[in-house]
């Protein structure tokens, strides 16, 4: 018997006498300690309210961490997004420029903003006046965070994400804190591009596909943030947050609007 069959019969005997629950995937929630979970009352909503969890103690149950807070969304509500944990064959599908935040499970990425550090223990990207997030569908970097100076001025030419917004859009400051939601981190061309959470230019005011929140809010969960934790993004509308509350292990929905 050639060795290569040998190894695969066995691995296949081995792979059978295990107990089915050995082969069951773990919930998409199970591998975080940390989690930000924003609730909107449906699909249309452009707020919702955000929790964030971590999991203390030995029973690794999940516990709220601080207060629960208004946050804004997509202008046009939110729709299935792709990342850990989504359910993109049904209801609606996140398209790029469709107005709506990714719902979902997602990873949650390196921080970024316009000053030279922060307050965390999160990666954190300074962004310069020639970084872009590739909005562009048909682009090499789309998805992506990109700095002119090393891509060349072409490469980000179409793009209407510069990062340092306030520097390209008369002092905004809606990226001046902020960290990326891992959204379509396989790039696929029209599925929705740079998802970020960030500060809000006025209160309540609705988004193209983020989260946005006020500063202070943002900087304590840059403060709490820790990357070893495998920290997730959780959007979701309410009856869905409920319906897979105990399929993916999502925390109890606690905490009142401030």
């Amino acid at each position: 018997m050639l060795p290569s069959l040998r190894t695969a019969l066995a691995v296949t005997a081995f792979a059978a006498a295990l107990p089915a629950a050995a082969l069951t995937p773990l919930p998409p929630m199970a591998i975080s300690q940390q989690a930000i979970v924003v609730v909107t009352d449906s699909w249309d909503a452009t707020q919702g309210r955000l929790q964030a969890y971590e999991r203390k103690g030995s029973d690794g149950a999940w516990r709220p961490h601080g207060p629960a807070f208004t946050v804004a969304v997509g202008r046009n509500g939110s729709a299935w997004g792709i990342g850990r944990a989504s359910l993109r064959n049904q209801g609606p599908q996140k398209k790029e420029g469709d107005g709506r935040s990714p719902a979902g499970i997602f990873e949650i990425g390196p921080a970024f903003g316009y000053a030279p550090k922060i307050a965390s223990a999160m990666p954190y990207q300074p962004m310069t006046a020639s970084h872009y997030c590739m909005d562009v569908p048909g682009s090499r970097y789309y998805n992506r965070i990109v700095d002119a100076q090393d891509v060349g001025a072409a490469a980000v030419k179409g793009s209407t994400e510069p990062m340092r917004l306030d520097l390209h859009n008369k002092g905004d400051v809606r990226y001046r804190e902020g960290f990326v939601i891992e959204h379509n981190s396989s790039h696929t061309p029209g599925a929705g591009s740079c998802i970020f959470a960030h500060l809000w230019r006025t209160p309540g005011e609705a988004t193209a596909g983020c989260t946005a929140m006020q500063p202070r809010h943002m900087k304590a969960l840059l403060a709490w943030l820790k990357p070893d934790t495998r920290p997730a993004f959780v959007l979701l509308p309410k009856d869905e947050y409920e319906h897979l509350q105990f399929a993916w292990q999502l925390p109890a929905l606690t905490g009142a609007k401030r």
